[in-house]
C-alpha cells in the first residue's frame, strides 16, 4: 500500500454531536494528536473547511483533518486539502463510524464502495469517484433496525460501549506507524484479531475468529 499522507476524521461540528457515535472518526484524531502531538496543531481552516494540522509519524510528514462541514459534506474539506497538498487518493486514510461492526473492533481496508455511511459518499463524490483511498472503520454496532439508524448514531453510546470503542481506537493507534508506513498487512493482521470485547488472554485482546472483512 501507498504510504499516509492524510489522516482525516468524520463526524459531525458542534458541541451537540461531539460525544455521538457518528463522531467515531473525530475520536480517532483526538487520540492520535494526544499519542503524536502536533508541532502544527489542528487549526480551523476556512479554504478548506476543516480543521487541520501536521504531524510527524514513523518519520514522516502527516497532515490531519477534521472537516467541519456536517458529515454528508465530507468530501469538499477532504478534496480541498488532497487537491492544494497534491495528495493523491490511495494517500489518504478515513476514520469512521461502522454500523456493521461491534464496538470494540476496528478494521483496516483499502477502497470499496461507501456502504450508506454519507461521509464515505461524498467523498468518494468529490474525489471524481475515487475509491481507493484507505478506511479505518470504527465499530459502533448497528440497532438491528434500519429505520433506527439516523437516531442510533446521533446518540451517544452507553458507557460500556463507549469504553470497547475508545480501546479499539487506541488498538488503532498503535499500529498507525506501519499504516502510516504503508506496512498495512502486519497492521490488518493485529487489528482483525483484535477485539476490546474478548477477555484477557495475555498482553493484548484478540477477537478468535481473526476475520479480515
Amino acid at each position: 500500500m501507498e504510504p499516509v499522507k492524510l489522516i482525516v476524521g468524520l463526524g459531525n461540528p458542534g458541541s451537540e454531536y461531539a460525544q455521538t457515535r457518528h463522531n467515531a472518526g473525530q475520536w480517532f484524531i483526538d487520540a492520535l494528536t494526544r499519542r503524536f502531538p502536533a508541532p502544527a496543531a489542528l487549526q480551523a481552516e476556512t479554504k478548506f473547511k476543516g480543521m487541520l494540522g501536521q504531524t510527524t509519524i514513523a518519520g514522516r510528514g502527516v497532515r490531519l483533518l477534521i472537516p467541519t462541514t456536517f458529515m454528508n459534506l465530507s468530501g469538499q474539506s477532504v478534496a480541498a486539502v488532497a487537491n492544494f497538498y497534491k495528495i493523491e487518493v490511495e494517500e489518504i486514510l478515513v476514520a469512521h463510524d461502522e454500523l456493521d461492526i461491534l464496538p470494540g473492533t476496528v478494521r483496516l481496508k483499502q477502497g470499496g464502495g461507501h456502504g450508506g455511511h454519507n461521509g464515505l459518499r461524498d467523498i468518494i463524490s468529490c474525489m471524481g469517484n475515487q475509491k481507493k483511498f484507505g478506511r479505518l472503520r470504527i465499530g459502533i454496532g448497528h440497532p438491528g433496525n434500519a429505520k433506527q439508524v439516523t437516531n442510533f448514531v446521533l446518540k451517544k453510546a452507553p458507557a460500556t460501549e463507549q469504553s470497547l470503542i475508545e480501546n479499539a481506537i487506541d488498538a488503532a493507534i498503535d499500529e498507525i506507524e506501519a499504516i502510516v508506513s504503508g506496512d498495512w498487512q502486519n497492521a490488518m493482521n493485529t487489528l482483525h484479531r483484535f477485539n476490546a470485547a474478548e477477555p484477557e488472554d495475555g498482553d493484548r485482546q484478540r477477537d478468535i475468529n481473526g476475520n479480515n472483512d
